[in-house]
C-alpha cells in the first residue's frame, strides 16, 4: 500500500477490462498532461507544449537519457509516454495518484497494438505525435506504487496487446496540447 491507498488484485484489475475496452478508437480526450521536471517530480498542467527536439517541454526527457541508446542519450522513440486514463483510473485510483505512472499524457482512446499500431499518428491541439515500436512496460517504480498485481495484470499477453501500461511516441508536429482536447488520428 501507498499513500493510503489498498493495492488491487489481479482479479480486480481484469474485472475492469470491459470498460478500458470501450475506450473510443478513433475519437477521445486528452484528460491529463504531466510534466517529470525532476526525478520523481511531477506538474500536472492545463497545457503543454510539444517540441520535435525537446518532447514535452520543460520534462526531463533528455535529460534522463536511455539504457537503450549507444550513448545513453535520450532514445528518440521514447520522446512521450501515452497511458489510457481508463486504466490509470483503475491502477491508481483518483486522478491525483495518475501521474505516478510517470506517463506524460493520460487520454480516453484505445491505445491497443491492433487500433494504433507503430506509425499511427495521434493529433491533439496543433501537435502531433507518432506512435513507435519502443514497448513500454511496468518498471520497479510503477509495481511500487500500485502493487505487483498492477505490474502483472500491465504486462500479460492481454495487457501488452491492450498496451495497459501505454505507449511511446516522438513529435512530429510540433504544437501545443490542452487538457480536454481531442485525441484523433490523422
Amino acid at each position: 500500500m501507498i499513500s493510503g491507498m489498498e493495492h488491487l488484485t489481479v482479479a480486480n484489475l481484469e474485472a475492469g477490462l470491459d470498460d478500458i475496452r470501450r475506450s473510443p478508437a478513433d475519437r477521445g480526450r486528452v484528460e491529463l498532461i504531466v510534466r517529470r521536471p525532476a526525478v520523481d517530480g511531477r506538474e500536472l498542467l492545463a497545457e503543454a507544449v510539444l517540441d520535435c527536439v525537446e518532447g514535452l517541454v520543460g520534462d526531463t526527457w533528455r535529460a534522463r537519457g536511455s539504457s537503450l541508446t549507444g550513448d545513453g542519450s535520450a532514445h528518440p522513440d521514447m520522446q512521450v509516454n501515452v497511458m489510457n486514463a481508463r486504466v490509470a483510473a483503475l491502477v491508481a485510483g483518483s486522478p491525483e495518484r495518475w501521474a505516478l505512472a510517470g506517463d506524460q499524457l493520460y487520454v480516453d482512446l484505445d491505445l491497443s497494438e491492433q487500433n494504433v499500431p507503430p506509425g499511427t499518428r495521434l493529433g491533439f491541439g496543433s501537435a502531433v505525435i507518432e506512435v513507435t515500436e519502443q514497448p513500454h512496460r511496468g518498471c520497479k517504480k510503477f509495481a511500487a506504487r500500485f502493487g505487483a498485481d498492477a505490474m502483472r495484470f500491465v504486462n500479460s499477453e492481454a495487457g501488452r496487446e491492450l498496451r495497459l501500461r501505454g505507449l511511446n511516441a516522438r513529435v512530429v508536429v510540433a504544437g501545443t496540447v490542452r487538457s480536454g482536447d481531442v485525441i484523433r488520428k490523422v
